[in-house]
């Protein structure tokens, strides 16, 4: 869920300060959206901050959706006065009130994690500036900052926190679950945690570490000839010249083109609207 930021975030202990145009933004979005019964689960800084005690400061506000409710949400948004649009069909949205702004997220970037009812099911209740709503669970957050790794942005250290916060109370299933045919993001994840803070490395269990460390053995020992290259899954720019002059499959535009989930409920919401 990666976004261009020309300056670094600062990451702080201390309380974000937000500006009433802030609060105005944010809470029109979320006052909103519960109007319109939409379904959501807040995610990236004020989550970060309710599963790591981590402040980040930020002029957006990350909600997290069904694809289906988008059309819907943006035609609220528009009545209260919010400028909208499509900033990528295959994952993002936003509304805008005068320099603030929310984004509304639908998938991760790269479309391998959908987002989905189970989503917002498994997100915790709790409130935010005044309003009741459901803040997105650590797995989830965890399985989709780990493809957030980019020479422009990298979410490693998120990861890190996070697991160092919610290591001991992570549900493994589901993080393996998310991350399925791609648990060797999650294994090095793991090792850069584990780089990062060797005197936590027990808050991930042996049965973790075994269990990936076996799989990833027994794939050195029996490679699986023929398997797709899959370095533009983790950034289609770096990698392009592998697709480009080298011949590889470019499995990024493979899984975008399979799941337009957004594209196609907006061309829906079009032509019901005509």
């Amino acid at each position: 869920m990666a976004k261009d930021d020309s300056i670094l975030p600062v990451s702080s202990s201390t309380p974000l300060e937000l500006l009433p145009e802030a609060l105005e933004c944010y809470r029109g979005v979320l006052e909103s959206l519960g109007r319109a019964q939409i379904p959501y689960a807040i995610a990236g800084a004020f989550a970060l901050h309710r599963h790591t005690g981590i402040w980040r400061s930020t002029k957006d506000l990350d909600v997290v959706l069904e694809a289906k409710f988008v059309p819907s949400a943006l035609t609220h948004l528009q009545q209260i006065g919010f400028e909208t649009h499509i900033e990528d069909p295959v994952w993002l949205a936003k509304a805008t009130l005068g320099e603030y702004f929310v984004d509304l997220i639908t998938a991760l970037g790269n479309a391998l994690l959908v987002v989905d009812a189970s989503w917002i099911d498994r997100a915790a209740p709790d409130e935010l500036f005044g309003i009741p709503c459901r803040i997105l669970a650590a797995e989830e957050i965890i399985a989709s900052k780990i493809f957030v790794s980019r020479r422009e942005r990298f979410d490693g250290a998120d990861v890190a926190h996070l697991i160092r916060s919610c290591g001991l109370r992570l549900d493994r299933d589901r993080l393996q679950h998310l991350l399925a045919d791609h648990w060797e993001m999650l294994l090095w994840s793991l090792v850069f945690f584990s780089y990062v803070y060797p005197s936590y490395v027990d808050v991930v269990p042996p049965r973790v570490w075994n269990t990936l460390l076996h799989r990833f053995q027994d794939q050195m020992q029996n490679p699986k000839k023929g398997e797709p290259f899959r370095g533009s899954l983790i950034d289609p720019n770096m990698f392009a010249i592998d697709v480009r002059e080298w011949g590889e499959r470019d499995l990024y535009r493979e899984y975008i083109e399979r799941h337009p989930f957004l594209l196609r409920a907006i061309e829906s919401e079009d032509r019901n609207r005509e």
